[in-house]
């Protein structure tokens, strides 16, 4: 191949892996409205995971400041520079507009939780409080090592990342325990699963291409988490798709039928109500 071929080849490797980017940015960005909504319309948050939402916010806020980091800190580009024979970490401008954005729809839906009606057993759990304090305890502790040069401050924001992937692994444990335990998926957004299986395939997609486009194969377990997220966000898409396409495939919100018996017992006469009994 000549020269100008090869060019144009990387030139249009270039333009795609961009493109790529961005729609799995949307996917996912998007992904988080559905639940906003459903809580909106239903004005109640049963069947919705506390923990789950927990996980959610300060996995993201973790997420956000190691995307931050690697993509505009000069020290941490070159730390990872030092660390890598020379090559760019591969955290792009779609990886820090898609966290920041994430970080503020989890934390608007965890608002909800304390505005909208809610069950009394949907409350943080105690493992979740005694994991997130834990964690980020030792998140404090590096980020006073770093500070008084203890340690490297590339370390502080690696081990965020791993809380970022500690909370993806777990998070929707909770949420696929609340769907068996019910039977049901009612309040749980099946079109954020949808969006989310979308967003996790375009992103190892783009990561991949990058490694084939700068010839770093390295830089994928680079970005380990980048690729962790994608592979768990598939994983756990596919239990919520069993779950509501073939498992429990009962749509009626057993609120909205506690209600209808309500309204019927105030307004139907004494005689419609036995003879109701009976149909």
């Amino acid at each position: 191949m000549d020269p100008i071929s090869m060019e144009t080849g990387s030139n249009f490797g270039i333009i795609l892996s961009r493109t790529i980017g961005w729609v799995y940015f949307f996917a996912w960005s998007i992904s988080f409205y559905p639940q906003v909504i459903l809580n909106w319309r239903r004005r109640r948050v049963q069947g919705l995971s506390i923990d789950f939402l927990w996980y959610n916010v300060f996995g993201f806020a973790c997420y956000t400041i190691f995307n931050l980091a690697f993509f505009s800190s000069e020290q941490i580009r070159k730390e990872y520079r030092d660390r890598n024979n020379g090559k760019d970490n591969l955290v792009q401008i779609n990886d820090v507009a898609f966290s920041l954005h994430a970080l503020i729809l989890s934390t608007i839906t965890l608002t909800q939780t304390f505005i909208y009606k809610r069950d009394p057993s949907q409350r943080i759990s105690t493992v979740a409080f005694s994991l997130i304090s834990i964690l980020l305890f030792f998140a404090f502790s590096l980020l006073f090592g770093a500070f008084f040069g203890l340690c490297h401050w590339i370390d502080l924001f690696y081990y965020l990342s791993y809380i970022k992937l500690c909370f993806s692994f777990i998070k929707y444990v909770p949420q696929a325990y609340l769907n068996i335990k019910r039977r049901s998926t009612v309040g749980w957004s099946i079109y954020n699963i949808l969006l989310d299986f979308t967003g996790g395939m375009l992103s190892i997609f783009q990561l991949v291409l990058d490694a084939y486009l700068q010839d770093n194969w390295h830089g994928i377990l680079g970005d380990y988490v980048k690729l962790g997220l994608g592979f768990l966000s598939i994983t756990f898409d596919l239990i919520f798709m069993t779950q509501h396409f073939i498992l429990y495939r009962n749509r009626e919100d057993p609120e909205d039928l506690e209600d209808e018996d309500l309204e019927s017992s105030i307004l139907l006469p004494q005689s419609d109500k036995q003879l109701n009994k009976y149909v």
